[in-house]
């Protein structure tokens, strides 16, 4: 793809997340003329606005695997690894707005799915750790990560992803760490 193409391409694409997180009904021409471009170059690549927003989900969802992998869940000391992906989601969940739950497509579905299994195994891990306390619902740690970090990502946007990552973490290290003896 050319450099020029692949830019118009990332404007549309971002700015798309950006109005249809907003609302969900904005035409392809709207997005278009808010990304800079023609309407022709949108429908060039994207028929629907449907086919514009799969392609939103994916972007996103490549966005959100390479935080993952880049906070080593697996591997780094529980507290760097949640720092690190609670930064790294903060900036993905900004520059990418929209909901994954809404998530039409089953192959996005599915990928979606997989990753919140590789946060389950994490906050797991955190729990077999010592990390967090044990005895809680399942899923509850991670539910509770995933509305953290969207309220510092939506909610708090005066924070630095940094600092929001902050926050989460010590609300969850503080609020769901080992029960005082």
């Amino acid at each position: 793809m050319r450099a020029d193409a692949a830019r118009n391409l990332d404007a549309v694409l971002q700015t798309g997340a950006r109005l249809l997180a907003r609302d969900p009904g904005t035409s392809i021409a709207a997005i278009a003329a808010a990304a800079g471009v023609d309407r022709r170059t949108v429908y060039r690549r994207f028929e629907t606005r449907e086919a514009l927003m799969a392609a939103v989900y994916v972007a996103k969802l490549d966005a959100c695997d390479g935080v993952l992998a880049d906070a080593r869940l697996g591997e780094a000391p529980v507290a760097v690894a949640l720092h690190r992906y609670a930064e790294g989601i903060i900036a993905v969940s900004r520059r990418w707005p929209v909901d994954l739950q809404q998530v039409k497509d089953e192959a996005a579905a599915a990928r979606l799915r997989a990753l919140i299994e590789r946060l389950d195994a994490f906050m797991a891990r955190a729990v077999a750790e010592g990390a967090l306390r044990s005895g809680l619902p399942d899923r509850w740690a991670r539910a509770l990560l995933v509305q953290l970090t969207n309220l510092a990502s939506h909610e708090m946007p005066e924070l630095t992803p940094a600092q929001g990552a902050d926050l989460v973490a010590r609300t969850l290290f503080e609020g769901l760490g080992p029960a005082a003896s």
